[in-house]
């Protein structure tokens, strides 16, 4: 009778030992899973903390739009990029060094191209081929309508930034722009257009990919060279800007 007595109260126990090591089980696991958030979360924040040039958030390949645009700047598409710069290089040397012009370039293409289609419609009865089909070319309405629309949109924003600039509210600004500009003038005073062109066409397929191979580097840089400048402006500003005497500024309505 002890025995049969004794063997409930030990199932009760063991009952009991199991329930507790469940909620011990259940307290560490809860435990570790809010030990990896708030390692997840500290990651995060330390990542987030890291110095991007332009404050950028986005990898390089979104912040150029994605897509194979960005793979040809990129040179994630070796073909496509070298294809596109030996193009470039073959107009550059033909217009710039040859001294080519785009009138008669675009005159000689289309007298030998208009020469061959007409010998081959009319040889074709001679020698019994069907004669060459030439497409219907023209511009459909809607691109035509949607890149006007955006060249509209980007002047207007270039003159709503130019009547910011004038306004003389931001004095920052206006000097950034005067350095700009005149920074634009004197390279436009070394090279033409068509140069100037180029030269920021190779820089588009080149600094991208370089940047992206040396990130780190160059934001860390770029974080040393934003804080110098900011200390030699703020120097500037207490030198010379605050001693420049200001009236007061009224917003003018310009018709």
């Amino acid at each position: 009778m002890a025995e049969h007595a004794g063997e409930p109260e030990s199932v009760v126990e063991s009952v009991m030992e199991k329930i507790t090591e469940k909620f011990h089980g259940s307290d560490s696991s809860s435990s570790d899973s809010d030990d990896d958030k708030d390692k997840t979360s500290t990651f995060s924040s330390a990542k987030a903390k890291i110095y991007r040039l332009f404050g950028r958030e986005t990898p390089v390949h979104k912040c150029l739009g994605g897509g194979k645009p960005a793979d040809v700047f990129l040179w994630r598409d070796k073909k496509a990029t070298a294809g596109v710069l030996a193009v470039a290089t073959a107009v550059w040397v033909l217009f710039e060094l040859l001294e080519y012009h785009l009138l008669s370039l675009v005159c000689h293409i289309l007298i030998v191209a208009l020469a061959i289609i007409f010998l081959w419609s009319n040889a074709s009865t001679f020698i019994n081929k069907s004669p060459p089909k030439i497409p219907e070319v023209g511009l459909p309405e809607d691109i035509v309508l949607a890149v006007a629309s955006a060249l509209r949109t980007e002047i207007n924003s270039a003159l709503a930034a130019l009547r910011e600039v004038a306004s003389g509210r931001d004095l920052k600004k206006f000097l950034a722009a005067i350095a700009g500009l005149w920074v634009l003038s004197v390279v436009g005073g070394c090279c033409n257009f068509l140069t100037l062109f180029y030269i920021s066409f190779v820089l588009l397929h080149t600094v991208p990919v370089l940047y992206e191979k040396y990130e780190d580097r160059v934001d860390s840089f770029a974080e040393m060279a934003e804080a110098e400048i900011k200390k030699q402006y703020a120097v500037f500003n207490v030198k010379v800007l605050s001693k420049i005497p200001r009236g007061p500024l009224k917003d003018k309505k310009f018709l």
